[in-house]
C-alpha cells in the first residue's frame, strides 16, 4: 500500500515546486491556506501537475530530492510522462562525447 507521495505543483508565476508528504490532500490544502511561510505562499494559486505514490517516506524523499535537481525541461517530461524525452534529457541518455582512443596498456 502506498502511503507517501512526491508531487509537483505549478505556481502562479509558472515556477514548479516539488515536495513529498504522507497526506496529499492535507498538504495541498496547507499550501493553499499559506500554512507555512515558504515558497508557494507567495505564489498562489497553485495547480497539482504530478503525483507519484511510494511505499516508504525514504523513497518519496529521495524522489523529491532527485526531481528538485532536474532542469525544467526534464520535470516537464516527467509531468507529461514522456519517457523517451526524460531519458534523452538524462545523463543516461547522452553520449559522453569522447573522441579519444582507448589508452595503450
Amino acid at each position: 500500500m502506498s502511503n507517501f507521495f512526491v508531487y509537483i505543483l505549478k505556481c502562479n508565476d509558472n515556477s514548479y515546486y516539488t515536495g513529498h508528504t504522507d497526506n496529499l490532500e492535507k498538504r495541498i490544502a496547507e499550501h493553499n491556506a499559506k500554512s507555512f511561510d515558504g515558497y508557494t505562499a507567495a505564489r498562489l494559486p497553485i495547480e497539482v501537475l504530478y503525483v507519484e505514490a511510494f511505499t516508504t517516506r525514504d523513497e518519496a524523499f529521495n524522489a523529491e530530492r532527485q526531481i528538485k535537481g532536474w532542469s525544467r525541461k526534464k520535470k516537464e517530461a516527467l509531468i507529461k510522462k514522456n519517457w523517451d524525452e526524460l531519458i534523452k534529457l538524462s545523463n543516461f541518455g547522452r553520449s559522453n562525447g569522447s573522441t579519444s582512443s582507448p589508452r595503450a596498456e
